[in-house]
This record gives structure tokens, sequence and C-alpha cells, in this order.
């Protein structure tokens, strides 16, 4: 054919690793057809190769690419095979083109793993070693290393008994005990190159044993356990022991006791260990020390052999060969009649016992009680020897006659199955009898008992201090009856009182002891005590008060002073008073107003007169003082307030009724001679006192840091004050001047003997101060000696327009001022009146009043009211 260039990538030169496996690549190339060619007729082919090899072959990577491998047969090695391949790949297309070329395959060196020689290379070497050989060179291991490496030799598992040296010579590192130390090791040598590739290979070793070992037991168990009182003879135990140095044929040893108990011995040949005389466990020492321990010794030969010793314990169990016994065997006891069921009155166990040591034989029962009444009593079990009340003795009950005396019998045996056969040969039965003598004893047997488990009194709250409301009652079975007392043993006080109630200690009779209120508490329970002096019961109380109306209607104010026109128009509320009023157990709407005495000529209503707690004063009719038919300038109104407005005139007979009362003063001021209509007004001050009671301490106290958290108020109200007045006054527009008429009125409480003087007034008519009591009316003049309280002024606004009418007054609430104000409206209240002048008003001489004329210029005119 003719020859083309089909092969590319060829020719070309690669290399491959020593050892390669099967279908490792080597190189790569593709075939080129020529033009005129379908495809490719002879696939590429190694047609020869130098040298001659058939390590390698071509196969497709598809299409037309291809690729060197090798096929693993021969395995390529560097050290032993040619270390380059000369490959001729022939290829032909269908055109009938051909191509060859040659491939140049270079082997390389691969690390190779060290192999051993000798034994150790075709098997496992098994190395024989004697026990009590001292430790030196047991064998020489043989490896190599292909590349001719120098190898280093180690051993595994660390832990055995060898080492290895650096040559590869094994040492025994202890000399070995057979019977102690393990018959085979199994060691892992390992040679490893210079790179780290390594081959193991595994050495046994196998101990040989000698004959060196002293026997030893075989017998485990080193505690045995057998019942007292064994005949001789009886076998113990059977102790074995081995030769280590017979390894698995029997051994011929020799046996002993080496103590010097006497109880036991062994025989020589087999080992067996039996009883030689009789054993008591409840004697001493036994019954201490119930363990006995013997010394074992095995030998090996008669003469000049190895021997071992060791060490049991017989452990000596009791038996129940001993009967209880009891001492005393009677007994005498007192219990009383009350006693309940279940009761304990005596343990016998505590006087009886057996002598057996162990707890299982020691135990014993108690059976058969017996005897008049013994249905009244029972032992808890039979193996407590409690015995316990199981009836109830009573002495008073007449359908079961009481005996004083019971006489009980109780038998008390072995729980175990006896074994007296050793002790008593001739045995039949051993029961022990105790005999209880029990006398019944009269007490204090019943309680109190109350009729009632509660009672229930209801009175009203009116009732007297001391009054009866009603009797608890209670009894006692007991014969003789007991002397039964009562008492109020809880709640019978509240917070005023300790004890609200008294119970008669001998006839329960329950009465007050102080005052009751239903508004305050509705209903007080407590708990009365019954005792006969050991026993006691309790009963509960409730005691309902019931309301009735015995509180009196308060009214605020309950005394005033006013002042009026003669001339104040009819219907007009006089100076705006009104009265307040409340009652505890009353609606507001059960409130009568009526003036009781002073409305002379009927002036003076109040309005509304019924239906509410709040009614005003007014002025029912004019004075008529030009006719003749009014004289009297100043009225003292004296109101009673009743609270039964909702009761039916039917009832009020039946019904309670409660009167509060106000007094009123008024003055009539006669017609100022001005054409100015004037509306009077003032403020009334009234100021009390207590009667200091030590017992308030607390009240000095509040005071005391009253007044100086006041001082500090007024000192701060001071600066303030002289601050503001540094200040340049502002101009102000000057206004029509008005007319300022002050009336004053002041009071003051006095206190004398048993009669409070709580407000005090000016005499319009002598200009003299007097003190008066605001309940009963008592009045006495005001010592001049006495200092006089600031006055209390009414200014009494005038009208521009002269018939604008009569206003209604008002009465201010007194206000806070400061002590200096204080002190200049006293200066100003003391001070001589100064002559009216033109267009001033004069005050009436007998009246006492002072009338001045102010102007300011920025304030208008209205009502003051000086603190």
């Amino acid at each position: 054919g003719r020859r083309t260039q089909l092969l590319k990538g060829l020719p070309a030169t690669s290399t491959v690793e020593e050892n390669s496996a099967a279908g490792v690549s080597v190189h790569n190339f593709n075939v080129t057809v020529s033009p005129l060619a379908s495809g490719v007729a002879v696939l590429p082919t190694i047609v020869n190769s130098n040298p001659l090899t058939e390590a390698f072959d071509i196969e497709s990577k598809g299409g037309l690419e291809f690729r060197v491998i090798t096929t693993g047969n021969p395995v390529l090695d560097y050290e032993t095979m040619p270390k380059s391949f000369d490959l001729q790949i022939f290829v032909e297309d269908t055109a009938g083109g051909t191509d060859l070329k040659i491939l140049t395959i270079q082997v390389t060196d691969k690390n190779e793993h060290p192999v051993f020689r000798g034994n150790m290379a075709i098997q496992t070497e098994t190395i024989y070693v004697l026990e009590r050989m001292p430790p030196g060179r047991i064998y020489q291991v043989d490896a190599a290393d292909p590349e001719n490496a120098k190898l280093k030799y180690s051993l595994l598992p660390a832990a055995v008994p060898f080492s290895i040296r650096k040559h590869g010579a094994i040492f025994s590192t202890k000399e070995f005990d057979y019977e102690k130390d393990p018959h085979r090791y199994f060691l892992n040598i390992t040679v490893t190159d210079p790179d780290g590739l390594n081959s193991t290979k595994t050495v046994n070793i196998n101990i040989i044993n000698i004959n060196d070992e002293r026997p030893y037991f075989t017998t485990k168990q080193r505690i045995y356990r057998i019942p007292e009182e064994q005949s001789p003879g009886t076998i113990v135990a059977n102790i074995t022991a081995k030769d280590p140095d017979d390894e698995d044929s029997p051994s011929r040893l020799f046996y002993s006791i080496q103590s010097s108990d006497r109880h036991f011995s062994i025989n020589p040949a087999t080992g067996v260990l039996q009883v030689t005389r009789r054993i008591d466990r409840d004697a001493l020492p036994l019954r201490l020390h119930p363990n006995i321990s013997l010394i074992i010794r095995v030998e090996d030969g008669p003469v000049y052999g190895h021997a071992s010793e060791m060490e049991i314990t017989v452990i000596i169990d009791d038996v129940n060969d001993n009967p209880p016994e009891c001492n005393p065997s009677d007994f005498r006891k007192e219990v009383n009649e009350n006693t309940t069921p279940g009761t304990f009155l005596v343990d016998l166990r505590n006087y009886c016992k057996d002598i057996d040591v162990d707890p299982s034989n020691n135990q014993f029962s108690f059976t058969g009680l017996s005897g008049f009444g013994s249905n009244n009593f029972a032992l808890e079990s039979t193996v407590s020897g409690r015995l316990v009340m199981t009836g109830t003795i009573d002495l008073e009950n007449p359908a079961k006659p009481a005996v004083e005396v019971y006489t009980l019998i109780v038998r008390v045996q072995d729980t175990a199955h006896p074994n007296y056969s050793s002790k008593y040969p001739f045995y039949i039965s051993f029961d022990n009898l105790i005999y209880i003598y029990i006398r019944i004893k009269p007490v204090n047997e019943f309680s109190p008992v109350f009729h009632n488990l509660s009672y229930v009194f209801s009175v009203t709250e009116i009732t007297k201090v001391g009054s009866s409301i009603g009797r608890v009652h209670a009894i006692d079975e007991d014969w003789p009856p007991n002397v039964i007392i009562y008492s109020i043993v809880a709640g019978a006080g509240n917070t005023d009182y300790t004890n609200i109630f008294w119970i008669s200690p001998t006839k329960g009779d329950v009465r007050i002891l102080a005052r009751l209120d239903y508004e305050t508490t509705q209903k007080h329970i407590f708990t009365v005590q019954a005792s006969d002096q050991e026993k006691s019961t309790t009963a509960s109380v409730t005691v309902n008060v019931l309301e009735v109306n015995d509180e009196e209607p308060v009214c605020s104010p309950n005394f005033f002073s006013l002042q009026i026109p003669v001339d104040l128009a009819i219907g007009t509320n006089i100076n705006g008073f009104r009265i307040e009023c409340q009652d505890r157990d009353s609606d507001p709407r059960s409130f009568r107003y009526f003036i009781n005495e002073g409305n002379e000529n009927s002036h003076f209503i109040f309005s509304p007169s019924a239906g509410s707690n709040t009614s005003h004063l007014i002025l029912a009719s004019r004075f008529d003082y030009d006719s003749g038919l009014d004289t009297n300038w100043i009225y003292s109104l004296r109101v009673h307030i009743t609270d039964d407005n909702l009761v039916s005139a039917r009832d009020k007979t039946t019904h309670l009724i409660k009167t509060g009362t106000v007094t009123l003063s008024i003055r009539v001021i006669p017609n100022p001679t001005t054409a100015t209509t004037t509306t009077p007004g003032f403020t009334v001050v009234t100021r009390r006192e207590n009667l200091y009671s030590p017992s308030a301490w607390y009240v000095p106290f509040a005071i005391a840091v009253g007044s100086l958290l006041l001082l500090g108020l007024l000192a701060h109200l001071g600066l303030l004050l002289l601050a503001r007045l540094r200040r340049p006054p502002a101009p102000r527009a000057r206004r029509t001047p008005r007319l300022h008429f002050t009336f004053c009125v002041s009071s003051q409480t006095m206190t004398k003997i048993n009669t409070v003087f709580d407000g005090e007034a000016r005499d319009p008519v002598t200009g003299r101060m007097y003190e008066f009591n605001t309940r009963s009316g008592a009045r006495r003049w005001k010592k001049s000696s006495e200092p006089l309280q600031p006055m209390l002024g009414m200014q009494v606004m005038s009208s521009a327009t002269e018939n604008s009418g009569q206003g209604v007054d008002r009465v201010e609430a007194p206000s806070k001022k400061e002590p200096s104000e204080k002190k200049k409206e006293l200066a100003a209240a003391t001070k001589p009146a100064a002559k009216p002048s033109a267009g001033q008003l004069e005050t009436p001489g007998p009246a006492g009043l002072r009338l001045q004329k102010k102007k300011e210029e920025s304030e208008d005119v209205g009502l003051s009211s000086p603190a």
C-alpha cells in the first residue's frame, strides 16, 4: 500500500511505573484516514516490540482515538526486566493507505515492599521457651529489601515481654512462670524500608512447663454452715486441691487440719471434713462466737514435698431446741372505765424469753386468751404479746353489768417447729400459762353536752346594759352528776370593749356588759364553753342586734348667728343659710324641720320643711316695729329636726322618734338713713376647744409638728410678699368710690367646771362680748381681762342704682390669714369709731356697729371674710 501519515501523536516516548496493574494508560494517539477512505480497515496494532513482550496492548477510546495500556501479563519489574521497550504500531484505512510508527516506553523504578526470607517467608514460625529461663535471645528474623535498602524491625503488641533489635534478633525480657503467665504469645514482626513500605509476619511463642509449683486448693468455698446438735460423722465439706505441675493428670495429695479444734476431723486422702463431737450453739463460747476457723493443709508428698494451706470457717446455725419461759407469770393492771378500744394494757413479750440464739428460733406466740369477760380484751397479734382493750366497759350502763376485776389467761408457745429431741427425749409439749388480773376504775366518762350546737338570740340595740338576752344549757351524763361551769372562751369583744357579753358560770344566763350599736355591728358571734372541771364542750352563740331608731339627727351647723335688715323681702333665704343633717339609722327623706321656740310672730320658716336632709331658713313675714307688733330685735330660735317624716300617723305612737336641735341667733338691723340700698352680709366663725386628755399624747406632738411646718410656710410667704412689695406699683384707673359697712361678731370657747362655752358673740345692745353653750344655751359675760378675739366683719355692697331691690345675703366660710393680718384686724376692731362725715351712714348707737368708708382704686366692692 501507499505510505501515508495516518497516526497522529506518534512516534513518541512515554513512561510507565513498574508493577502497574492491568489497564493502566501509557500513551494516547489518534488515527486520521485519507480523503478517499471511508474508515479504518486495520485497527492500530502492535506488530512488533523490542525486546519482545506482551506487557502492552492497544484499546479504542471511541471513534478514531486510541490508547496504549498495560496488560498486567507479565507485570513490569524494574529490577528483573528490561527498562525500555520499542513498540511498532501499524494501521491501514479502507483506501489502502497504511502507516507504521514506533512508540518507546520506558519503565520507571518504584519502591517495593520488603520481603521475609527463610521459614518466615513460607510459614508462621513457632518458637518454644522454657519457663524459668532467663531473659535472652530466642530467634533471628531474616528479611531483605528489593532495592537493597536498610530495613527497620518492629514488634507488636508492645505490651508483650519480648523485644526486637535493629538487626532482627528477638529477645525475651522476663523469666516466665507457666502457672501465672500466658502459655502462648503471638508476635507481629514488621520490617519497614526507608520510604515507609513494610511487610508483617506472625511469630508464635509457646511457654514450656516444668515441675516447680506447690499444690493449690481447687475448693473455692471458704465458709460452711451446719446446724447445731449434729451427730458425729456428719460431713461438713469435701476439700479438694491440685498440683499445677501435674497439669491435667490426677494429683496425689495429702490433707490435714493444723488448728487445735476438736469438733471436726479431715480424711487425709480424700479431704472430707466431718463432725467428731456434739456442738451446742446456745452455750458459750459458741453463743457469742458461732464461727469455728480451721487451717487445712495440703502437700504433694509426705516428705520434702511442696505444701499449701487455707483457712475455712464453719458457722454453727441455731436450731429451735429451747421452749420459751416467762417471769413473772401473773400481772395486775388498772384501767379506767372510759378506756377506748385499742388502748394498750401490757406487753407480755417484755417478760418472756427464749434462749435460742437465732431470731427465727427464739420467736414465740401468745394464744388462747380466755377468762370471764375476755371478749372485752384481745392480743394485738399472736407475735406481739400486746394486750389491748377491744370492748367498752361502762359502769353506768345498766344493760351490761360491770365486773370490777377480770381474770385473763394467755398461753405462750414457740412459733417455729420445736426440735427438743436432743435435749428432751421425752418431749411432748411445752406451754407456759400467764394470768392477768385487770381492775376497772370508775372515771369521769362523759363530757357536758349543750342542748343546741348553736344558739341565736335577737336583741334591740337599745337594750339596757346588764339585761339578760338568753340562756344556754348543757347536761352531763356522769353519775354522780358533775357541776357544770359556763364561760365565754372566744369572740365576746370588739375593738372598744374586751367583753361585751357575760355568762353566769352556774346558770348559763347571757347578759350585756356594753351598749349595743346596730350601726357599728349588726351581729355578734362568740363561743361559750361548758366544763365539768375535766371535760368541756363549746357551742356557738349568735346575737343579732335589731335596729331601732336610737340615733338623733345631727345637723351642721348646730349653732349660728345671723343679722338681717328689717326690710328684707318675704321669701328670702336669710343670708343663704341652710342646715344639713345626717342620721346614721334614718333615711335622708325622714327629716322634719320646725321651729320649736323663739319664733315670735312666726317670721321664720324652713324650706323644705320635710323630706330632705337639707333645708333653708326663709323669711315668712315682714317685721312691723312701727305699729308695735314686733318689739324684739334679736330672735333666738330653737329648731327641732325629727326623723319621723316617713312614719305614718298610726305608727308614730309606737315608733321611737329622735330629735336633733339647732340654735340660731338672728339680729334684725334697723333701716339705714342713706338712700343707697344696701345688702348687709356677715361671716361668723365658731371656734371650739376640746379638753386635753393625757391619753391623747399624740395631739401636742401633731400640733408641734404642724406649727413648725406652718412657721416655715409663713416665712416662705413673707419672703415672697417682701419681694413683691419692692416692685414699683402699676398705675391703676380711678373708680367710683363705694361704701363698705363692716359688722363684727366674735366668738370664743370657754370651759367652766362642767359647762363648755363653745361660742361667743357681741351683745347688739350693750356692745359687750358674751360666751354661750351651743347645746344648753347657757350664757355668761366675757371677762374684760381675757383677750379680745379678732372681729368678724360683714361688708355691705351698695348698688349704683337706688331701686335695685334688696339682695339675698350670703355667709362665707372663714378664710385663713397670716398672723400679721389678724393683728391688724384686731387693732382696727379696737379703735374708736370716727365721726361720720357727709355722705356716710352712721352706725346705730346701741348696736355697737362700725361704719367705715373706704375708697379703692382697683378692687370691686364685695363681701370680705376676715379670718
